[in-house]
């Protein structure tokens, strides 16, 4: 791989989802092959019960793969710690190098990794992808979760610096990672689940990042091939343990 460039972490969680992660692979493969940068996918298999292995096991002769295994269900949080963590222990270059944090259900197309990614070129250090359905469809639990988000959360939302604290689709330069886990030596670092962890997770490398940009993202809910395993009440619950979240100065930018 070349030196020059950016080596991007495309990391994923992934819990029994046969039926998508080949076709998800596969998409990764040829979205970063037409976009011309060098990639490692990183995939954290959480104790899935389905062939989620074996469709994995194939896919590493055809793409730069690195499987990481739980042989107990670890959750959500736990698997996105361990695929940055993972990150930082891979990178020779934080200051030059990326991660993406992508689902695995096919929710989230691998097209939008690349607004993220000329949104880093361009200077920022995080990119956050904001959802806008713009009619697609959505399910019920989603919705309501996302109609109350702003409500539980206060100011912790519309103080946030990006406009869209809720979506975990988001691009991270290594470096600012790096800076914002090195008080936990190693530690966990997320003590909440779902969109709260997404939330947790903006708050603790914001203060490090000199500028953060966004990128619009569509979910595709109607393309995933399993229900949608969020919460409504979980969710909303666990946004209460980060209502207190208070934000540094940040100019949002434009979308890309």
């Amino acid at each position: 791989m070349s030196v020059s460039r950016p080596l991007i972490y495309v990391c994923i969680p992934a819990h029994n989802e046969e039926r998508t992660i080949g076709v998800l692979l596969w998409k990764i493969r040829r979205v970063m092959r037409e976009f011309g940068r060098d990639y490692e996918v990183l995939v954290l298999d959480d104790a899935s019960t389905d062939e989620t292995a074996k469709v994995l096991d194939r896919y590493r002769r055809v793409l730069p793969l690195r499987v990481l295994k739980e042989e107990h269900r670890a959750g959500y949080p736990s698997a996105v710690q361990r695929l940055l963590r993972e990150a930082l222990d891979r990178t020779s270059y934080p200051k030059r190098d990326a991660a993406v944090l992508l689902q695995a259900d096919f929710s989230e197309s691998p097209d939008y990794i690349v607004p993220l990614l000329k949104a880093l070129e361009g200077g920022a250090d995080i990119v956050a992808g904001v959802v806008e359905q713009n009619g697609l469809p959505a399910p019920r639990a989603v919705r309501v979760a996302r109609r109350m988000a702003p409500w539980v959360l206060g100011r912790a939302y519309g103080g946030a610096p990006v406009s869209d604290p809720l979506s975990g689709f988001r691009a991270y330069r290594l470096i600012v990672l790096k800076k914002a886990l090195a008080e936990f030596r190693g530690g966990p670092f997320l003590e909440t689940d779902g969109w709260a962890s997404n939330v947790e997770l903006l708050g603790l490398v914001a203060p490090h990042a000199r500028r953060i940009a966004e990128a619009p993202l569509t979910l595709r809910y109607d393309v995933a091939a399993r229900p949608s395993r969020l919460s409504a009440v979980r969710t909303l619950r666990g946004l209460l343990r980060v209502r207190r979240e208070r934000w540094e100065s940040h100019t949002r930018e434009g979308k890309q």
